[in-house]
């Protein structure tokens, strides 16, 4: 996700606590926020599926099933 989003999300969650936003600008916030998520959460899988557990013995196993 690029800085210009961020910044953006970041400007309209403090818009949303003094001044509060219009219908426009909550649709934004919202459709935002959601890239955000996703964004981060294939950042967090990515992660995960490089992740590998390791028992007692030394046996590995990957911490997510592919």
């Amino acid at each position: 996700m690029d800085k210009e989003k961020i910044t953006r999300i970041n400007f309209l969650a403090r818009k949303s606590k003094t001044v509060g936003l219009t219908e426009a600008e909550k649709a934004e916030q919202t459709q935002l926020r959601n890239e955000y998520r996703e964004y981060m959460r294939r950042g967090y899988m990515a992660e995960f599926s490089n992740t590998y557990i390791v028992d007692e013995n030394g046996n590995k196993r990957k911490l997510i099933k592919d």
